[in-house]
């Protein structure tokens, strides 16, 4: 790596419209954070970027099933999704969000340059329109019964029961998700991105030039472009995303694949004013960390719309893992089978860099593979605890026994074949984990940091320095043995500290304040040394690195994970709420406005009469509410909070001059206001007992 003066890494944005779970973890924020702090104890240049992505389909879909804005929706979740890394150690130079003005600015001005080059294609097309609602529907915004297993409620491009992958003129029966109206074809015109144009330099660029990437990047690549590459449209009708930048494209907003790569442009121009240094000087490596399903977009799309730009760097890499199963099922949001970042680091406080060993060392690196809690049990308990954190422990224990707490001399004069060897293996591991880690086998590089710590239990096994102690009386020179052997488990245990920081950062730092040492001391060019504790330094008690996991701890999980299946995922813990609640609402207030604006807003008390849940939406109750001077239908987002059968009487506060709003077909005449508890819990806004039905709220 020594030909280029800076590295640029990426980790694929995560979309804002819900939680992380493990899954996403081990395919790419996990390996890109260990590549990046491997880079960072070589004092190299290097900028780790991040951020949430805010537009699409997916964000517009959950904000629809809860009967929130779009906004509404991301503001909660980035907030959640960057406070579940930070937990986990995933250390980003800078963790945006493509909502950001410098985004929003960055991707129009992207899109604008290839317009006025003439690169784009203006093509009409017919889609697919809901006449009720007056909106162009993207596939997933349709649903229909399934043509493979009879799901009802499949989506139009995939069914998430049987995972078969769809198009709209599949399903049976196809309907808006938004109305429940058929849906018909109608013309609308949008700006294509000739691919084809791009082939012969992506073939030259891929399948010539980077024949060194991952069997399973290349040969996506290699499919895409030995089917022949075609146009594909840059640009969608919604009103939520970024504007078309051109004066025909009213309701037009950038496609969210052509905007979200260029956050990772816009983030670093957040970051450093320097940003172009990253972006557009030959002598920067560009890394992309994603999973298997975004390797079209980083590797074909991408590069070809930088190629058409001209003036950036294009990928050096892009070591995209597989998926990650769990527990032989493969992970899905809808049905909730996944293990949830924010309820992990609720249920095993402390244990994070267990979670990160556990998904390193099963990563599907190349191919999908399973992750299971007795498989995370038995690494933590066999592997962590038996093994590393034992001889750390051994090794502490036994020089404050026998040295007296202080690191004691090596007397080289008497070094016999195992002190020599063991003395081999901790110079040998660092090549060993580094060629590893600079090949992007994570999986290798964190065996031999591991297995070093195997090596340093056999050693000291065959030492036994505590035999030796109960022999010094009749052969004193048995002490130079017992210091030579202990002045090496000492210094094997320091460079552990520094080959297994970019995996478990947290360890490492305890350990570090175990031997009395600064930062420093894990510059990736002490490791392989034998000098780095001095001789006579007194060093701290040991700590306990690793707790055992019972088994009933397991079971739980085991349970919560079938039991969760049935239901929708769970609230935020109580944790992340706590840390979130306060920059929440703060971050959530809406830009100011004046008297005369809040005075056209007609508050009005209420009592809910009757509640019943809306067909075929898992998130909307049809309220009866008693206004005073009438009774209005109103559809409200409250199902997943309460039961229909229970708020019957309850006492609330009406917006009561909204413009109606069809939701399922049903016209919605007013909204009740709500508030958030402490753990995200909907509660009812309202006023004294004994208001009348009617009155004005001001």
């Amino acid at each position: 790596m020594s030909e280029f003066k800076r590295v640029l890494v990426t980790a694929a944005l995560p979309y804002a419209n819900g939680p992380i779970h493990i899954g996403h973890l081990a395919g790419c924020y996990v390996p890109a954070d260990i590549y990046v702090r491997f880079l960072r104890a070589q004092n190299k240049d290097v900028k780790f970027i991040g951020g949430s992505d805010e537009h699409g389909v997916p964000i517009t879909i959950r904000a629809m099933k809860e009967g929130v804005s779009p906004q509404q929706i991301v503001d909660r979740y980035h907030e959640q999704i960057k406070h579940s890394f930070e937990q986990m150690g995933i250390s980003f130079d800078i963790y945006s969000r493509t909502s950001s003005p410098v985004h929003h600015e960055t991707a129009a001005a992207f899109f604008k340059k290839l317009y006025d080059d003439g690169l784009f294609e203006e093509k009409e097309s017919e889609q697919y329109y809901d006449e009720k609602t007056n909106t162009f529907l993207a596939d997933r915004y349709i649903v229909g019964t399934c043509p493979v297993c009879g799901n009802d409620n499949a989506y139009g491009d995939q069914c998430e029961k049987c995972g078969s992958s769809l198009s709209p003129e599949q399903l049976i029966n196809p309907r808006s998700a938004l109305s429940d109206a058929i849906p018909v074809k109608k013309k609308t015109k949008h700006w294509y991105f000739p691919l084809q144009n791009y082939e012969e330099f992506l073939k030259k660029w891929i399948l010539e030039g980077h024949t060194e990437w991952k069997n399973n990047v290349f040969g996506q690549c290699k499919s895409w472009l030995d089917s022949g590459l075609q146009s594909r449209a840059m640009t969608r009708d919604s009103n939520w995303g970024i504007k078309v930048p051109l004066p025909d494209a009213e309701g037009k907003v950038l496609y969210v694949w052509f905007d979200a790569p260029i956050g990772y442009i816009s983030a670093t121009k957040e970051l450093t004013e320097n940003w172009a240094d990253y972006w557009c000087k030959e002598d920067t490596k560009l890394v992309h960390f994603i999973g298997k399903d975004n390797i079209v977009f980083h590797c074909i799309i991408f590069p070809a719309m930088l190629k058409a730009h001209g003036n950036f760097v294009l990928p050096d890499n892009v070591p995209a893992n597989e998926f990650l199963n769990i527990e032989g099922d493969k992970v899905s949001t809808s049905r909730n089978w996944a293990v949830w970042v924010h309820e992990y680091i609720k249920d095993f406080p402390g244990c994070e860099d267990v979670l990160r060993y556990v998904l390193c060392a099963n990563a599907p690196e190349n191919k999908d593979n399973d992750f299971t809690w007795k498989d995370f049990q038995d690494r933590n308990n066999n592997e962590l605890a038996s093994i590393f954190g034992n001889f750390v422990n051994r090794t502490f224990v036994l020089m404050h026994k026998l040295c007296g707490g202080k690191v004691p001399k090596l007397h080289t004069e008497v070094l016999d074949e195992k002190d020599k060897s063991i003395i081999a293996d901790i110079e040998a591991a660092k090549a060993k984990v580094q060629t590893a880690l600079e090949n992007y086998r994570f999986r290798d590089a964190l065996y031999e940091a591991i297995d070093l710590s195997r090596k340093g239990n056999k050693y000291m096994q065959e030492k036994e320095p505590w035999i030796v102690a109960k022999k010094l009386a009749e052969d004193p020179e048995g002490q130079k043995s017992i210091d030579n052997c202990l002045h090496l488990c000492l210094q094997l245990t320091a460079n552990l500290a520094i080959l297994i920081n970019p995996f478990l950062p947290a360890t490492a730092k305890k350990m570090l304040h175990m031997m009395k040492v600064v930062d420093k001391m894990l510059d990736w060019d002490n490791a392989g040394k034998i000098n780095l504790l001095s001789v006579g330094y007194s060093l701290r008690a040991p700590e306990i690195l690793f707790r055992k996991i019972e088994d009933a701890e397991i079971e739980a999980q085991i349970e919560k994970l079938k039991a969760g299946s049935q239901q929708k995922p769970a609230a935020p813990a109580k944790e992340v709420a706590a840390k979130v609640e306060k920059e929440a609402i703060v971050s959530d207030l809406k830009p100011e406005i004046v008297f005369d604006d809040f005075a056209k807003i007609d508050l009005r008390s209420g009592t809910i009469l009757s509640a019943e849940k809306v067909e075929k939406a898992d998130k909307l109750l049809k309220l009866q509410v008693d206004l005073g001077f009438e009774k209005r239908t109103i559809v409200s987002g409250i199902a997943q909070h309460f039961d229909a059968d229970t708020i019957a009487g309850k006492r609330v506060v009406v917006v009561a001059n909204l413009a109606p709003r069809k939701m399922r077909g049903i016209e919605s005449n007013g909204m009740i206001l709500m508030a958030e508890d402490a753990e995200g819990k909907l509660i009812f806004v309202n006023g004294e007992e004994g208001a009348v039905n009617g009155s004005k709220v001001s």
